[in-house]
C-alpha cells in the first residue's frame, strides 16, 4: 500500500511538471494549444437584421452572420466568442473604443474602411447594391432619377458611403435621409411617401420585404464581399482575423458555410457569380 502510494505521488509530480492535459475536448482548427486558456473575444452585432443578426420568436439572438460566428467558435480552441449587441450606428464606434474586439453584420468591404480598420481575407457572402422602391414606381431607373428626392439609408452604412460620394460628385443632387437602420421603418417610410428610395443590398429584399411590396432597380451601384472588422494597425487583431480566415477556409471546405447562407438566406450568397 505505501508504494503504490509513492508511485501515485511521483505520477502526479510528474504530470504536473510536464502539463500533462487529463483530457477533455479539442476544436477541429490546428495550432492551438488545449490546455491553455482561450482568448475572450466580444463580437459586436445587430438585432434588427433578418435573417442575419436578429431576435427570433423564443428570444434568441440567430441569423447568418450569428450562426457563423457560433461555428467559428467551434472551430478554434485559443479564442472564446461572446456575442454582444447594438444599435448597428454603434459597432465602428465601439470597435474604435475597444469595446469590442471585430464587428459581424454583413460589413461591406470598400476603400473608405480600409483605411480606417482591418478585415479578414476570406470572403463568406457577396452581394450587390442596388436602388429599392415601391414595386408600382415606374419613375427611377437609376440613381440619377433620385436628384431632388429624399432617399433613406442608414448612418455609418456602405450604402451611406455610397449616397454621400455620388452627392460629392453631383453637387449634393440628393436630399440623404438617415434613419437608425431599422428594415421594417425603411419600409414604412417608403409606402408614406417620406421617401423615394433607398440602397439595399440584392439578397437582403426578400427578407426585408416578404410580402413583395418592393423592386431593385438599376444597374448596381456596387458589388462587394461581405468579411468581419477588426481594429487596424494592432497585432492581436491581426492575429485574430488570421485564425478566422483558417477556420473558414475549414468551413467553406466542408459545406458548412453554403449550408447556413442557403438556411438563413436562401440560397448560396457566398459566391460572386451570385445575382
Amino acid at each position: 500500500m505505501k508504494k503504490w502510494s509513492v508511485l501515485t505521488l511521483t505520477t502526479a509530480i510528474v504530470l504536473a511538471l510536464t502539463g500533462c492535459s487529463t483530457g477533455g475536448d479539442t476544436k477541429t482548427a490546428s495550432g492551438a494549444d488545449g490546455a491553455k486558456e482561450p482568448t475572450k473575444i466580444i463580437v459586436g452585432t445587430g438585432t434588427q437584421f433578418p435573417n442575419v443578426a436578429f431576435i427570433d420568436e423564443n428570444n434568441k439572438l440567430t441569423g447568418y452572420d450569428v450562426e457563423l460566428v457560433r461555428e467559428i467558435d467551434k472551430r478554434l480552441d485559443d479564442y472564446e466568442f461572446d456575442l454582444q449587441t447594438m444599435e448597428f450606428t454603434n459597432l465602428l464606434l465601439s470597435l474604435e473604443t475597444n469595446k469590442i474586439d471585430m464587428v459581424a453584420h454583413q460589413m461591406e468591404k470598400n476603400p473608405e474602411r480600409e483605411e480606417k480598420y482591418l478585415f479578414n481575407k476570406e470572403a463568406y457572402s457577396h452581394w450587390k447594391n442596388k436602388i429599392a422602391v415601391l414595386k408600382d414606381d415606374n419613375t427611377i431607373h437609376s440613381i440619377d432619377d433620385l436628384k431632388g428626392k429624399k432617399v433613406l439609408t442608414t448612418a455609418t452604412s456602405a450604402q451611406a458611403i455610397l449616397l454621400e460620394n455620388y452627392n460629392k460628385q453631383n453637387n449634393n443632387a440628393l436630399d440623404i435621409v438617415y434613419s437608425s437602420g431599422v428594415a421594417n421603418d425603411s419600409i414604412a417610410q417608403l409606402k408614406a411617401g417620406r421617401v423615394a428610395a433607398f440602397v439595399a443590398a440584392d439578397f437582403t429584399l426578400p427578407l426585408i420585404d416578404p410580402s413583395g411590396d418592393l423592386k431593385l432597380v438599376g444597374p448596381p451601384l456596387s458589388e462587394s464581399d461581405t468579411l468581419f472588422m477588426f481594429r487596424k494597425d494592432d497585432p492581436e487583431e491581426q492575429k485574430l482575423a488570421d485564425r478566422i480566415d483558417e477556420a473558414l477556409k475549414e468551413i467553406k471546405a466542408d459545406g458548412t458555410l453554403k449550408k447556413l447562407s442557403e438556411q438563413w438566406l436562401g440560397f448560396d450568397a457566398t459566391q460572386s457569380e451570385t445575382k
